[in-house]
């Protein structure tokens, strides 16, 4: 089966709240012909979730009030990578300005879209090995948030109980998880 990519024909702007999102409505025209009138695509920045593990083999996670599920949420250390920021200093700035934490040995575990219809940023995920703590979080968010240690177990046990709320928080943990050959 040849899977051709969809031509745009037009594309509107519905929303801009750049850097933030951007909300498009294209005019589309499929591989057979049929045309697709006022596809909604939304476009965001690309971001970084950071699995941290520490020298003693404990996660590092983040207890704070997230806005989008209007909830309490545990989650690793992300946050948006900057104009002209590579993926893994992002990772790298993220990891310290959340937890004050910094690691000897990065593992890149992919990247994915929030959604495949939709679209929205990319999220690079990635484990970091032998960290420790070398200053005190700075993170500067919203949000206030809580470090937490866990233990590969407990983390674990709460990924699968449905603790963490975000699907790149779900995404990186579980791909850590298999990375650090932690089975079912």
């Amino acid at each position: 089966m040849d899977h051709q990519p969809w031509k745009t024909l037009r594309r509107q702007e519905l929303l801009d709240r750049s850097p933030w999102l951007r909300v498009l409505a294209d005019d589309l025209e499929l591989p057979d012909g049929r045309r697709v009138d006022g596809y909604l695509r939304l476009e965001s920045r690309d971001h970084v979730v950071v699995v941290p593990l520490t020298t003693d083999r404990r996660l590092v996670l983040l207890r704070s009030y997230k806005r989008g599920p209007d909830a309490v949420d545990l989650q690793p250390p992300a946050g948006i990578i900057e104009l002209g920021e590579s993926a893994p200093a992002a990772a790298e700035r993220e990891l310290r300005e959340e937890t004050g934490y910094a690691a000897s040995a990065w593992t890149p575990l992919g990247r994915a879209v929030l959604g495949g219809n939709l679209g929205g940023g990319w999220a690079h995920l990635f484990l970091a090995e032998g960290c420790r703590r070398v200053a005190e979080p700075a993170s500067g968010d919203l949000e206030a948030q809580e470090v937490l240690l866990l233990t590969l177990e407990d983390a674990r046990h709460r990924w699968r109980a449905g603790e963490m709320l975000q699907l790149g928080s779900l995404a990186a943990l579980g791909l850590a998880f298999d990375c650090l050959r932690l089975g079912s």
